[in-house]
This record gives C-alpha cells, structure tokens and sequence, in this order.
C-alpha cells in the first residue's frame, strides 16, 4: 500500500478497523445545507449536533457552507480571518467580484468554521445563473417561485466558492457532502463544470414522498405504481423534483438516513442509496447513574403546577396519579399520526372510563399553528393558581407564627381558634374564586383558523372536551415551548423530561428526532415502523418495547388495527405502576449509547471514504463497500419479563408504591445494565492519537 493513495479495510480482533494511509491535513471537507445557522427543520440538529464530532476529527480542515441572515450572523457566529489559504483566498475573490461572503465559527459545541453567502446581495446574478443551470441539466425555474430561486443563488454561489477553493487547494483533496435539494444545484453546477471535488447528496426526505404522504395517499403500498412526472406537476413541485434527482444522480455517491427512506428513494428518485447513514444526537451522560430521574421528577412538578392552573374548578383527579402524553413537531396533521393518535385518546378515554381506573392522562399537542394570542381563560387559571398559591403561604404564616408562640409558652394550642375569622374569611373567598362555569379549554390559544384546523376538528368529533367524566384531557399549545413563555415557561428539554410518554405515530417520518430526543433524555416513547428510528430500533434491540420504545405497525396493519394497538399500547402503559415505569426509563436511558454521533458517525466516513474511491479512482481504492458496523448487533431481551417488572432489588430515588412490595420476580438493573454495556462497542475515539499523526477515518474498537 501507497501510503496517502489507497484505502483498505483490515481486521482487528474479529472487528472491522478502518484506514486511510491519507493524513487529514491532506484533505478538506465542505457540508453543504441551507440549514447552516439557519433553524428551519430537523436539518439543522443534525448539522448541528453532528459538528462535535467531526470538527474533532477534521480540525481546521472541516467547513459548513450555508446562507448568511443577519439576525442569524449577529447571534450565532463570532467573525474571524479564515486560517486555511485556499478558503481564505476564495472568500477574498468572491467579495471583490461583487458577492458578499462572511467567515466566521459557529456559536456551537465543537465551533465549527462557517461560510455563509449573502442570497440578497447576489440576486441581480439571478437570470444568468438560471441560465447557468438550463445548460447544465434543462431545468428551468418559473420566476414566481421565491424559495427555488434563493435555492439557486445559494447553490451558484456554493459552487463559485468551490471553484475558487479547487484553484487554490495544492494538492489538497476536497471532499463536499450536499444536505437536500436546497442545496443541491451547488451540487448540479459544481459537476457540470467539471470541478475536481468527491462529492455526497444526503437526501433527509424525498420532495414528493412528502407531498404524496400529506394528502393522505396510500403511499408504501403503491411505491411502484406512481407516475412520477405526473405527481410532481400536479404538485406544481416539478421544478424542485427535478433538481432534487438531477442532485441524487450527479453525486459520486448518494446517502439517507434510513432503510425505510432507501426504499423510497429509490422509487421517488430512480437510484438506490449507496450507505445509510442515520441521525445521532451528542450525548452526554450523568456522573451520578440516577440523575435523569430526578430532573424528571423536577419537571413533571412544573408541569403539574401548569395542569393546577389550566383545569382550576375541574381539579378533581389525583396529580399523582395523572400520566403526561405528548407529542410535537411540524403541524403535519395525518404525517406526523395526529389524526391516529386523536383517535386512540378516544378508545383509551373510553377503556380506562369502562375499567374505572383512577388514572387521569394529560396529553400535550405542541404543534406550532397560526394564533392572534393566549387564550383569556388560560391566562386566567395561572392567575387563579398563583391567588391560591400567596393565599396559601400567608394563611401558612399567620398559623404558624400562632403554634410558634404556643409552643414557647408550653401550651398546645387549640386549633379550633388558632384560625381566626379572618383567616376563614379568606380561604373561602379562595375557594369561591376557582367556580367556572366553563370546563377547561382545550387549547392555550386563541386559533385563527379555529372553525377548520383538524386537531379541534377531530376534538370536537371524538368528544374530547375535557368534562370530569373524561380520564383523558386534551391541550393543544400551539407554539413551540419557551422559558420565556408566561403560560407554561419551560423549554422543550425540560418539558420532555417532566413527560412520562412522547407519542409519535407518523405516517411520514424519514428518521424521527423527536422519539431519538426521548430516548436520549430516559423518557419513553411511541414511534412506528415507517419511521426511520423505529425502523434502526428494531434492527438493534431484541424487544424494543421492554425497553421503552413501543412500535406501532403502520406498515402492515390496516388504519384501524394501527389504531387499536397504539391504544392498547397506551392502555398497557397506564397499567403500570410507578416502580414498573422508573424501571422502564432507565432501560430506554441506556439505549442512548446507540445514537450517540460517535457511534453514529462511523457511517458518514464510510460514505467519504466510498467518495474518495470513485471521485478519483486513479489514487485512491476500497475493498468492500460494507459500512463499518457490527453486523447483527442488538440488545438482547431482558431476563425480567413483563418488560417493566414490579420488584427491584436496586434503590432509586422515588420511592414504591405499597402495592409493590410484593415482588413477583427480581430484578437487578446493574446486572441489565453491565450486560447492556457489553453488547454494543465501544463508541469511536476521536482524540487518542495527536493531530498531525492520526490517519484519517482511523477506527479503534
């Protein structure tokens, strides 16, 4: 082997050890996205957690490329000199020819180097560049399409950049990695001239697939039966279909994130993803073990203030009994599964009323939606809670400073007038204060579209209304959460640990973030098997639902028989007592090793070194095109069977219910969780060999 000119795969211990005889001061990496400091969708969390990682391994060598917004610029990047001479060079020659590029790090973990192109100041380039891409692919845009045409001035820009990069790189070999079709006519243009680049497409989601799923389309069952061309145009998406698979196939090599998304891009796109390379999150672990569970106990006390405060007049169930649901994300009614999720609140409501359960469910819809304001009697509530509240603690005061002086003179006090009138005075107004006539609202807004918007829609008709008889309740906030938030002020973190389920039945969800944050933080979750993590879910656990992942079959299953088992999902989950889903949380938090992007990230390398290979096949070779994973790995089913059993022989930090001292079986979660720890490797090191001597995509197990 040539060191620097070929790639090879080699074994160690049975294991498959990756390495390029290339340094990585050799190389430089480019990640393309419009999503570079710019918050639009789930795009920008995996740029934006997957920097860490990379940035280690690249150092000065790794760059993300997306467009400049002011307000962005000012509150997420620090301005800086690029230190690389081929990017510093590009960035000086574009700004004399007239384009405005800014360089600077990226305010985030690992503080990424970042060029951003100014969409505005460029525009008066917009007709030549259309011209531009018609000779390089007969793609035309219709000038009435705002979001295509900033599209294309970024992607020109991103390949002018390119350009000036190759021109002055010496030697050096650069490899760009494009993330969906808004970025890919950089991609287009940067092959049509011939610019000596390896280059990636990540497809996240297919333009169409999402289209043909939001309108409530048969979808996975008809993959090969759609006509294409006639979708897209009746779509009036044609256009930007053509530019996403005109950038699927110009790619040296094409990547998505799950099987499930594989299987629809090679319908919805004509070409089979070359690697899978799935989504990850940075995961950081607790030094003490238990930790998770006492923030979660922390934050489910706020929610219960917020619950206090919404159902006052109404407050007639147990909070210590009450289950929190939520789900969230994009107000995709039918992709994101609002629409089965409605329906198996339906039946629940309905099964737990016919059993006489004492548990009472809230469920949260945080999905942002088009509103003037809060809603008045929200606003009220809070109020209301917080009157009862300062009532409570002045009564506590005045009664306590009376025991106090009792006490030092030797007396016990009689408690018949240790509250005088007054005091009772004030506790009754109290009590009169929270009568309503109303019963509590169903959402923390007022709707602008209130008449048509399909979660009240579907409200209304399921007769979910939030009366005393209802053991589910249904609030709709539809905002996304803030600390800041006078309602509920909580961020999104903080409120996903105070929850005891994130439901998330999609119909569409090429990977799915938001079941991924759940597991991350301990909490369980629902997802289905046509989401890209329910899908890596089933691949590597054994028994995903012992271990707090429960998977809906929307794949299989009619639309009814989805919805039945989600309900019987949900009603199985209201049945266990609190020992049961303590233990069931610290099961889901040790899977969160498996989506930790130093795990993850290995496919991405796969996916640069397979570029490298044929972008410039004279120098550099792969002998296998297998991604560098273990093969057949999954946590194995765990030895306690129900998945969330009711003994313990570990202490934690919530106490049992009574009714849990009889131990039907044991279990030991450090034995659960030592053998856990051996079925999955060790996650990548990326900092054990000094920069300068370690080979690049070097792996050790």
């Amino acid at each position: 082997m040539l060191r620097g000119r070929s790639l090879s795969v080699t074994s160690l211990g049975g294991l498959p050890r990756w390495e390029v005889g290339l340094l990585v001061e050799d190389l430089l990496l480019f990640e393309v996205a419009w999503e570079v400091t710019n918050k639009v969708g789930g795009i920008y969390t995996v740029i934006q957690t997957k920097a860490k990682t990379t940035a280690d391994e690249w150092g000065d060598n790794y760059f993300l490329l997306g467009p400049y917004f002011e307000h962005n610029m000012k509150t997420q990047v620090e301005e800086c000199e690029p230190v690389n001479d081929a990017v510093r060079r590009a960035v000086d020659a574009m700004n004399k020819h007239g384009c405005q590029v800014h360089f600077g790090r990226w305010l985030i973990e690992g503080s990424p180097y970042v060029v951003l192109f100014d969409i505005s100041y460029s525009a008066r380039n917009l007709d030549k560049w259309k011209g531009d891409l018609w000779e390089a692919c007969n793609v035309g845009i219709p000038y009435h399409d705002q979001e295509a045409n900033e599209i294309l001035i970024f992607g020109s820009l991103t390949a002018w950049f390119l350009k000036e990069v190759t021109d002055h790189a010496d030697g050096k070999h650069v490899i760009v990695q494009f993330h969906e079709w808004q970025a890919g006519t950089g991609l287009i243009l940067s092959r049509a001239r011939k610019l000596p680049i390896a280059t990636v497409f990540t497809t996240h989601a297919t333009l169409l697939g999402r289209h043909l799923c939001a309108a409530n389309i048969d979808f996975y069952n008809h993959l090969d039966k759609f006509n294409i061309d006639k979708e897209a145009g009746e779509r009036q998406i044609y256009h930007r279909y053509c530019m996403e698979r005109a950038s699927v196939h110009c790619a040296h090599v094409f990547t998505t994130v799950s099987e499930i998304t594989a299987i629809e891009a090679e319908h919805m796109l004509k070409r089979k993803p070359d690697v899978i390379t799935p989504n990850g999150l940075n995961v950081k672990k607790f030094s003490a073990v238990h930790e998770f569970q006492n923030l979660h106990a922390m934050y489910k006390a706020r929610i219960q203030d917020f619950v206090r405060g919404h159902f006052y007049g109404h407050l007639d169930f147990d909070l210590e009994k009450t289950l929190f649901l939520f789900i969230a994300g994009r107000y995709e009614f039918s992709n994101k599964g609002a629409d089965i999720f409605l329906e198996s609140l339906s039946r629940l409501n309905f099964l737990l009323k016919m059993h006489k359960s004492d548990v009472t469910v809230v469920v949260f819809f945080i999905m942002p939606a088009k509103t003037n304001n809060f809603n008045v009697e929200t606003l009220k509530g809070q109020a209301v809670r917080k009157q009862l509240w300062d009532t409570a603690h002045s009564v506590k005061e005045k009664f306590g400073k009376k025991l106090y002086d009792a006490l030092l003179r030797g007396e016990i006090p009689d408690m018949n007038n240790i509250l005088d009138r007054d005091d009772l005075t004030i506790m009754k107004r109290a009590i009169f204060s929270t009568q309503r006539q109303s019963l509590p609202p169903v959402t923390t807004h007022n709707m602008i579209d209130d008449s048509t918007d399909p979660i009240l829609s579907t409200i209304r008709r399921i007769g979910l209304f939030n009366s005393r008889t209802d053991r589910v309740k249904v609030i709709l906030h539809p905002e996304f959460l803030s600390s800041t938030s006078p309602l509920l002020p909580m961020d999104y973190e903080e409120f996903v640990r105070g929850c005891h389920l994130g439901v998330f039945p999609s119909y569409y969800e090429p990977w799915g973030y938001t079941p991924a944050e759940c597991t991350v933080m301990g909490i369980p979750s629902v997802t289905t098997n046509l989401s890209g993590f329910g899908c890596f879910m089933q691949e590597h656990v054994a028994d995903p639902t012992a271990y707090g992942i429960y998977i809906v079959d929307r794949r299989f299953r009619s639309l009814d028989d989805s919805c039945n088992q989600l309900t019987q999902f949900l009603y199985g989950f209201c049945k266990q007592s609190r020992r049961q889903r303590i233990i069931q949380r610290n099961r889901t938090e040790r899977l969160s090793d498996l989506l930790d992007w130093r795990y993850l990230g290995r496919y991405y390398q796969h996916a640069r070194h397979l570029t490298l290979s044929r972008a410039f096949p004279d120098k550099f070779h792969t002998e296998t095109t297998s991604p560098p994973m273990t093969e057949g790995f999954k946590y194995p089913r765990p030895s306690s069977v129900p998945p969330s059993p009711s003994g313990s022989q570990v202490s934690s930090p919530q106490s049992s219910d009574v009714e849990d001292e009889n131990e039907d079986e044991r279990y030991d979660e450090e034995e659960e969780a030592e053998r856990d720890r051996l079925n999955i490797k060790s996650p990548l090191s990326l900092n054990h060999v000094p920069r300068g001597k370690k080979l690049h995509g070097e792996y050790k197990n």
